[in-house]
């Protein structure tokens, strides 16, 4: 087996997959497959699995974790391997040539990625390429894990593949109403704690949301407030969340009547968590607005000055409740236009 594996995967993968997982032992079930059912249907009794096999070829990828999660207990692991976007194009010959490269990984991104995760166009892609070569990032494959039940543990790249150890915790999440397309809604808390769903246009990959926790005990919060090097967010969704471009589709939300256009951001249950108790009570109280206070009150983006300036603001809302808002939309506006004011 360990001369096998050498051969298959490079004497460093190899270590590394040895380091979490004891490949020779026979409570370890060392497999490349993109078929559940080879999966489901070993009799062997085994604590530990590994496929060899890229999770792009995989046709049906949640139901190719679930089916993993199902054969193992919780605590015992899991290791996968996949390529990534970055990864592709290094390894494809086309990302050598000026010019070309940029068309061509356009076109295949458009077919390999996009296509995938359309009605209609699915199917022709899955008929084309039966699923196989799946443009597949980092990001998406933790969170689909994640949402399967499992805890990342560790992950390292080699020759070009993400080897990724991941851990049973639970049950899967079964979610089939994952953001994919440019437009999509995220639970956040509202008046009196209620959960609103909230429009944004995607910055994320795919399954992303998964990932909040995982992010943030990596890394912990960047001084602008957001998770420090969240490799969750796409280039594109870089420049629509410094210019507030993402937040345009919040609109639907003003129309519909859960938000109101200045007012405290509205947030996830996991970002909640970090903000004190006196705060939360005293942030239901209002509708969650689409103009943040610290940007009408020009102030800093980390967490410390954000909360602080929805103190200020709360405060003064509960003294002036109908003046407020219009002094801190006029305030904000003329710290973006003048002062060239920008998302944190």
């Amino acid at each position: 087996m360990k001369s096998f594996l050498i051969d298959k995967v490079g004497e460093k993968a190899y270590a590394f997959l040895n380091k979490y997982i004891p490949t020779e032992s026979k409570n370890s079930f060392v497999i490349s497959t993109t078929d559940e059912f080879n999966i489901l249907n070993n009799s062997s009794e085994f604590n530990a699995i590994i496929n060899l096999s890229k999770v792009n070829n995989i046709r049906f990828i949640n139901k190719f974790f679930e089916a993993v999660n199902r054969k193992l207990k919780n605590d015992e692991l899991f290791i996968v391997c996949c390529e990534t976007i970055t990864a592709r194009k290094e390894r494809h010959r086309m990302g050598h040539i000026p010019v070309i490269k940029n068309i061509y990984f356009i076109i295949e991104f458009i077919f390999l990625r996009v296509f995938p995760k359309l009605w209609g166009f699915k199917k022709i892609y899955f008929l084309i390429t039966k699923g196989r070569n799946r443009l597949l990032s980092k990001a998406e494959v933790m969170g689909r894990l994640v949402s399967c039940g499992f805890k990342i543990e560790a992950s390292e790249v080699f020759d070009g593949l993400t080897y990724i150890v991941v851990k049973k915790v639970g049950e899967p999440f079964f979610n089939m109403n994952v953001s994919y397309g440019p437009l999509f809604k995220m639970e956040r808390i509202g008046k009196h704690g209620k959960i609103i769903g909230v429009y944004k246009f995607r910055t994320m990959h795919p399954y992303a949301e998964y990932l909040q926790d995982y992010v943030l005990q990596l890394n912990g919060y960047a001084t602008n407030g957001k998770p420090k090097d969240d490799f969750r967010l796409t280039p594109w969704g870089r420049v629509l969340r410094k210019y507030w471009l993402d937040e345009l589709p919040q609109l639907i939300n003003l129309l519909k009547g859960d938000i109101k256009l200045v007012g405290v951001r509205p947030i996830s249950k996991r970002y909640s968590q970090d903000i004190p108790e006196a705060l939360q009570a005293l942030r239901i109280k209002f509708k969650p607005g689409c103009i943040p206070p610290y940007v009408a009150l020009n102030r800093m983006g980390d967490v410390e000055s954000v909360l602080q300036a929805e103190r200020e603001y709360l405060f003064e809302k509960i003294k002036r409740p109908y003046t407020t808002d219009t002094s801190y939309f006029f305030r904000a506006m003329y710290n973006i236009v003048i002062k060239s004011k920008r998302s944190a």
